[in-house]
């Protein structure tokens, strides 16, 4: 089992934070989602108070949905949406409804996936030489979170890990190591919201192929003005999309 943090009522939500996050970095978004549902966000492997725990994609999805326990609606955010994924491909009967934000079905190109393996291990040597503060300061300066306010960061959420966690995460569930899943999308039958930032062309691109591949289940929206944390940057108009769709309107 994950550790999980768990408020609200209703019916169940499983969130699904991003890498260097944690079940904490929710902010607004998660107390918004709870006045209707009951939260149930994990500690990803590798990440905050699992961060001893080491599973790769698949294995850390059926951890989640032994931590989730039953049916629910589902929620992942960048690596928390390939984690999503792999849950919803892996366990079908178990999600209701289904968020994927700023995510991908993989890299398909065996070439360009072993180069991202490679550039994974090297940022994994990095989270464990420098540490879990140094790193995500670090991280947090990429050009993906050019548009994330440092205050919409929730930085201190991202704290309780250990660099070995996320070396281990990296290594274990980053994008050089996904399996792709693009052929299994038409098997997904639940509802599908695919959510992206308007200003994050590469996660633009991958949402479109979500969508187009999982068929008339899936509905794009684009967040104007936001980028790939684009429900840190626009909580409101994220909420303004995702809540209606988990409430089945």
């Amino acid at each position: 089992m994950l550790h999980s943090e768990r408020w609200g009522k209703g019916d169940p939500l499983v969130l699904i934070h991003g890498f260097t996050q944690s079940a904490r970095s929710w902010g607004a978004v998660g107390a918004a989602l709870a006045a209707q549902h009951a939260i149930i966000a994990v500690d990803a492997p590798g990440h905050g108070q699992s961060a001893g725990v080491v599973a790769d994609l698949p294995a850390g999805a059926d951890l989640m949905e032994a931590t989730a326990g039953g049916e629910a609606a589902w929620l992942g955010y960048s690596m928390g949406g390939r984690y999503a994924l792999h849950v919803a491909v892996r366990h079908p009967d178990l999600v209701r409804r289904l968020v994927l934000v700023s995510a991908t079905g993989g890299i398909d190109d065996p070439a360009e996936r072993a180069a991202r393996r490679q550039a994974d291990e090297a940022l994994a040597v990095k989270a464990e030489t420098e540490g879990v503060a140094a790193f995500v300061a670090w991280w947090l300066q990429r050009p993906l979170f050019a548009t994330l306010p440092r205050d919409a960061a929730a930085v201190e959420s991202r704290m309780g890990g250990t660099g070995g966690g996320l070396a281990s995460s990296l290594r274990l569930a980053g994008a050089g190591a996904q399996q792709p899943l693009w052929s299994q999308l038409p098997k997904l039958r639940m509802p599908v919201l695919v959510v992206t930032g308007e200003l994050d062309a590469a996660y633009r691109a991958h949402g479109r192929r979500l969508v187009e591949g999982i068929g008339a289940n899936a509905t794009l929206a684009v967040i104007e003005g936001a980028g790939h944390a684009c429900h840190l940057e626009a909580p409101d108009a994220f909420l303004a999309v995702v809540a209606p769709f988990l409430d089945g309107h």
